[in-house]
């Protein structure tokens, strides 16, 4: 079994700053993708930034330059440092994790998140 637990959300003015984390566990072979998503009200969830073994990594149009993403493979962590928010970038943003669990055998898996809320408001 895999959990993966997000935090570091909260409320936050225009032009601040928040840094999400995400904590992946269990019986984890190896990660393969680590993404944050957000999905705001009334909209569909979206793709932010995205991590790939290789060091591959690629932001959505909307928050290249503003956001970084990175992680920490020894810790099965990745992070989403978010710098110059907007008001639009308000909602629930969720990590994503993919690779191989090996009990057994092994197998596949991917996990979502519960969700942590990002409110940028003054």
């Amino acid at each position: 079994q895999v959990q993966v637990v997000e935090s570091g959300g909260g409320l936050v003015q225009p032009g601040g700053s928040l840094r999400l984390s995400c904590a992946a566990s269990g019986s984890i072979f190896s990660i393969n993708a680590m993404d944050w998503y957000r999905q705001a009200p009334g909209k569909e969830r979206e793709l932010v930034a995205s991590t790939a073994p290789g060091g591959i990594i690629n932001y959505a149009d909307s928050v290249k330059g503003r956001f970084t993403i990175s992680r920490d493979n020894a810790k099965s962590t990745v992070y989403l440092q978010m710098n110059s928010l907007k008001p639009e970038y308000t909602a629930i943003y969720y990590c994503h994790v993919s690779g191989l669990v090996h009990a057994t055998i092994f197998r596949s898996f991917e996990r979502w998140g519960q969700g942590t809320l990002v409110t940028v408001s003054s």
